[in-house]
């Protein structure tokens, strides 16, 4: 089954050019010019990814994003000409999934895409295996297999890569990954100095799952090195 993409940009040209190349790859295209066209498709279609310019006529891309998280977990790779760290942390902290800087290269958005829709398969995989290989973890119960994750009890939604990050600290309790590591493990890409991602990342996934996201437990940071498991 062909996969299919929601692209959202307000530029006529480079949302044609954008479109034309990944249709060449055998996916689905639909697009947008502005926000409110953009929620109103969400909301009626099926998509397997979104690329998200932020900078968007009637209703812009981080208001778009918020909407688009309150319904699902979809994969998100913003576009956009906003390339500071704080934009791309902003971004990142509201749920975007993947951050690539105008101007870019079409290569590399497509591999991008490409692994973002891989990811997301893979979680989906998971999520209806039957089998089960539940792991405890202080108060939380990590399901391996399913891709599931409580806490008391209590269901805590992640998303694929916040999951994929657990589970690696979860597979290796003793090892200390750097900054770059985890870029190359979790995004399968080269590391090009993207801190931001990582620490983004990290962040949101202490929010979800520690009593006091300051002094985290379960994933310890070794100043100066990288992240570790904690001892729980």
């Amino acid at each position: 089954m062909e996969n299919k993409i929601l692209l959202v940009e307000d530029d006529k040209s480079i949302n044609e050019m954008v479109k034309n190349h990944i249709e060449k790859e055998g996916f689905v295209v639909e697009t947008a010019f502005d926000g409110e066209e953009a929620i109103n498709k969400f909301l009626k279609e099926t998509y397997d990814l979104i690329i998200l310019d932020l900078m968007l006529p009637k209703l812009n891309g981080m208001e778009f994003m918020r909407l688009a998280r309150e319904k699902s977990l979809i994969p998100i790779i913003i576009m956009s000409a906003k390339d500071s760290d704080v934009d791309k942390a902003i971004a990142l902290g509201m749920g975007a999934d993947d951050y690539i800087s105008k101007p870019f290269s079409l290569i590399e958005l497509l591999a991008r895409v490409k692994a973002s829709i891989r990811r997301a398969n893979t979680y989906s995989k998971s999520q209806n295996n039957e089998s089960k290989k539940i792991i405890e973890l202080g108060e939380l119960n990590v399901d391996l297999d399913n891709y599931s994750v409580t806490k008391k009890g209590e269901l805590i939604k992640l998303t694929a890569k916040e999951f994929e990050i657990l589970k690696l600290f979860i597979k290796n309790p003793k090892r200390v990954f750097t900054k770059e590591q985890l870029y190359n493990l979790i995004w399968n890409d080269s590391y090009l100095g993207e801190e931001s991602v990582i620490n983004v990342h990290i962040q949101r996934l202490r929010k979800k799952i520690e009593d006091n996201p300051s002094s985290p437990k379960y994933i310890k940071t070794l100043w100066g090195i990288g992240y570790k498991l904690g001892e729980v």
